[in-house]
């Protein structure tokens, strides 16, 4: 949270933006909607200034039971009022009313057939209020919307996967070069994970400094800088959308779909814009299709055996519901937008402050 606020303050836009319950809320959205039938009790409950396993670790306590009973589809901020479902078997349904926590509280209860797991979430749904937004903030904010409303954004891995000190890819890099032992597996893991997200949003960030290029110069002056074919340069010079398309992209088709790889590069690149499709960027590891021809040249660049599974990660999402509302009389900002799972409103929050 800190390197974010350190980026607030270093902005173009002085604006305060803190996350806490009252600044922050998220609201998860299923993946499907519950039976209302089965042996797996379904809990919606509300949570504040608690992680997920926070959460579940009172309840395990309460029902003397073990965390290894409950399943729940995604962790939830910490520094935040959240909203999310978990499941346990529901034999601990009579005991569960009365249950009473400050913190923590069951919204409602249903049934399903089986218990949740990772995973099985749709996105989720955020309330941010920024502070000290006056007459010039708002504008630019309101302008920074409509930016995003447009076009999405880059679907970054946001700050929270590197851990407090910012450093936990470079463990995960230590891991895989033989420097560094981790006997825990989870830890392993996540340490890994953070460098396969560190890998990926470098990749990101040199292909919108080439799109960033191709759309502030000709294409006869940067060409040779970018190592492309003219012809190329020309063709994505074209392209409507910020994020240029490149021959051999690997795409999905958008919300949901199958990965393929790019053919006609001026048909797609309008569906892209269309919000049809998006490009996919590589999780380097095991059994993972990597782009081909002029994208892979980039591509490989940050390409390394992890020793865990790869995947392919959107690149670019668009934010969904986007709505603001100004409260003049306190010089607040309020935004709520929806994401896909597996992104970063904090992104989201950089993206209007830059």
């Amino acid at each position: 949270m800190e390197q974010l606020q350190r980026y607030l303050n270093h902005s173009k836009i002085d604006v305060v933006f803190k996350q806490n319950k009252d600044d922050f809320v998220v609201t998860e959205i299923p993946l499907y909607e519950f039976s209302g039938d089965g042996e797996h009790l379904v809990l919606k409950i509300r949570k504040k200034d608690l992680a997920t396993w926070d959460a579940i670790e009172i309840l395990a306590r309460y029902l003397n039971c073990s965390t290894r009973e409950f399943g729940y589809a995604g962790l939830k901020d910490k520094n935040a009022l959240t909203v999310q479902s978990i499941s346990i078997h529901r034999k601990y349904e009579e005991q569960l009313k009365s249950f009473q926590h400050e913190n923590l509280k069951i919204l409602e209860t249903t049934y399903h057939n089986n218990k949740i797991k990772v995973g099985h979430l749709k996105g989720n749904k955020f309330f941010i209020r920024l502070k000290r937004v006056g007459a010039i903030e708002k504008r630019k904010i309101e302008e920074a919307l409509g930016q995003i409303v447009t076009y999405g954004i880059p679907n970054y891995f946001g700050f929270q996967r590197f851990g407090v000190e910012g450093d936990n890819y470079k463990k995960g890099k230590d891991i895989i070069d033989g420097k560094l032992k981790e006997k825990r597996r989870n830890l392993k893991q996540m340490y890994i994970n953070a460098y396969q997200s560190y890998l990926f949003n470098s990749w990101l960030s040199k292909r919108i400094e080439i799109s960033k290029l191709i759309d502030a110069f000709e294409p006869k002056e940067i060409y040779e800088k970018l190592n492309l074919p003219l012809d190329v340069v020309k063709r994505m010079k074209k392209q409507k959308h910020p994020f240029k398309l490149l021959t051999g992209d690997l795409l999905s088709h958008y919300p949901y779909g199958k990965i393929f790889t790019i053919e006609d590069l001026e048909e797609e690149s309008l569906k892209f814009y269309e919000r049809d499709r998006v490009p996919t960027g590589l999780l380097s590891g095991n059994r993972v299709k990597t782009s081909i021809d002029l994208a892979y040249e980039i591509e490989k660049e940050f390409e390394e055996k992890t020793g865990e599974d790869g995947a392919r990660r959107f690149a670019w999402i668009f934010p969904e519901d986007v709505s603001s509302n100004y409260k003049e009389e306190k010089n607040w900002m309020e935004i709520q937008f929806y994401l896909p799972k597996g992104s970063y409103a904090t992104e989201v929050i950089a993206e209007i402050i830059h």
